[in-house]
């Protein structure tokens, strides 16, 4: 039997997934399971991996991300190949707002994607690793989720979802050997924020957030800001009186 630790990536083939991803397996091996919406991009993932930790073991898995039932099976099914140490659940998507407000198909999408989906996969695997009394979960959350704004509100409220159901789990299992992590991601240099950086927005480097990620983690912090400055700033804009927040544009 492998003495590897045991990973599971949700939304393996994000930007910030994978380089958390090569940070676990840099000093030792890891068995990785990798779950997606596109086979041929996770097995990329994958490949590069094993290249980089020949120690290592990948599994590469397609699930679809909206379907309750499909997320039940496939986690019951990794359990039943024993324990699991850690879940990172990483996958989004981040459309224009305004493409939101007048595609309500997109609109529902964005919230399922980016709220329902990553609970429903932090259930699922907290109520075996209830069981196990072992294993953490580090949720992708955003600064975004903190108030909502009118830049992007469709896509805040599903990151908002997240906070909540984030804090409620944790009271959950605050007496288990269990954590629950969230991290509060800031505005990151990945292809989703692509249109961002093309407007001079200053966006963070994905692999100095990922060290971030991987610390907060290991450390089993119950709420990480990354990068830090953004506790602050998200702290100004949350006890903003309603009648300045009204006045800008953000």
């Amino acid at each position: 039997m492998s003495k590897n630790k045991r990973i599971v990536i949700i939304g393996a083939r994000s930007s910030v997934a994978e380089q958390c991803a090569r940070l676990w397996c840099k000093s030792e091996g890891v068995d990785f399971v990798l779950v997606g919406r596109d086979m041929g991009r996770t097995e990329r993932v994958a490949a590069d991996l094993l290249v980089r930790s020949p120690t290592s073991t990948t599994k590469s898995i397609v699930v679809d991300f909206q379907d309750p039932i499909a997320i039940q099976d496939l986690v019951e099914s990794l359990f039943q190949d024993g324990g699991i140490d850690l879940v990172l659940i990483a996958h989004g998507m981040l459309p224009d707002q305004l493409d939101c407000q007048k595609n309500l198909a997109l609109c529902q999408e964005t919230m399922v994607i980016n709220g329902l989906s990553p609970a429903l996969f932090a259930e699922a695997f907290a109520n075996h690793m209830e069981q196990l009394n072992h294993g953490t979960i580090v949720v992708i959350g955003s600064v975004a989720g903190d108030r909502g704004r009118q830049s992007n509100y469709v896509y805040g409220s599903a990151k908002g979802l997240i906070v909540r159901y984030a804090q409620g789990l944790q009271h959950r299992l605050a007496g288990t050997a269990v954590k629950v992590v969230l991290i509060k991601l800031g505005p990151t240099d990945t292809p989703m924020t692509a249109q961002f950086k093309a407007r001079g927005v200053k966006l963070a480097p994905v692999e100095d957030v990922a060290k971030m990620i991987v610390n907060a983690a290991e450390q089993g912090r119950s709420t990480t800001y990354i990068p830090g400055k953004w506790r602050v700033i998200m702290w100004v804009i949350r006890h903003m009186p309603s009648v300045i927040f009204n006045r800008i544009r953000i």
